[in-house]
């Protein structure tokens, strides 16, 4: 292999909880919410799916449907998919569900996995290629120079900035094109056997991680260094 692509959600990096996440945009709007509400009101948000990376919504609400197969074509998209979700759920302030949505692009929203600085920096050390393939709907890239890991990487490839979503071929051919490296000599690493499994009809190798909190999930990249030797 001369190239990995990697996901970046449930693959690199994992959002926070819901609680923690309603807890930041409640404080940065100074709003106050007692306890049990609180918990009661994440726990409706987490049903709702309405946090980006986080659970996928139990149910779709009809006037969704169209626009949360395609959220991840925009960022316009993405917005009003997640946004109309989190608006099933009451909230003090109607500003709150935008405040949802800008807090869960913040880069301390988000953990690196224990061993992704290790196994970016051991590819980096033996020349191999290195890009981040992801459906989304926001740049990403401060989330990774935050955390010290855009050093090591080649190239992001973005749904939002192509109008194109995994696992279209088209988006994993971008990334190889970008790279420079044949796909046949690629590896897409992911958590998603359907999106990111889509690398396999271009001729990449696939391996799939677990989707795991970041404590669950100490050394679930390192098996990439055995496949790339």
């Amino acid at each position: 292999m001369t190239a990995v692509l990697f996901d970046f959600s449930g693959t690199l990096f994992r959002i926070e909880s819901t609680e923690a996440w309603l807890r930041a945009a409640l404080d940065g709007a100074g709003v106050e919410l007692a306890a049990p509400e609180l918990a009661r009101t994440a726990e409706a948000l987490q049903r709702a799916g309405a946090l980006p990376g986080g659970a996928p919504p139990l149910r779709v609400p009809e006037e969704l449907a169209e626009v949360w197969e395609i959220r991840d074509d925009s960022s316009a998209l993405h917005r009003a998919a997640y946004t109309g979700l989190s608006r099933q759920v009451p909230l003090p302030r109607p500003d709150l569900h935008d405040a949802l949505y800008e807090r869960h692009m913040a880069p301390d929203a988000w953990s690196a996995y224990a061993d992704a600085a290790e196994v970016l920096d051991a590819l980096r050390g033996r020349g191999i290629a290195v890009g981040v393939v992801s459906n989304i709907g926001w740049d990403l890239r401060p989330v990774f120079r935050a955390h010290g890991l855009d050093r090591y990487v080649d190239t992001y490839v973005l749904s939002y900035e192509h109008g194109i979503r995994k696992p279209d071929p088209r988006l994993f051919r971008v990334a190889c094109a970008a790279l420079g490296v044949e796909p046949e000599r690629t590896l897409m690493v992911g958590d998603d056997r359907r999106a990111d499994g889509g690398a396999a009809a271009l001729g990449c190798g696939v391996h799939f991680v677990d989707h795991l909190p970041v404590a669950e999930r100490p050394a679930g990249l390192r098996p990439v260094l055995d496949l790339v030797t």
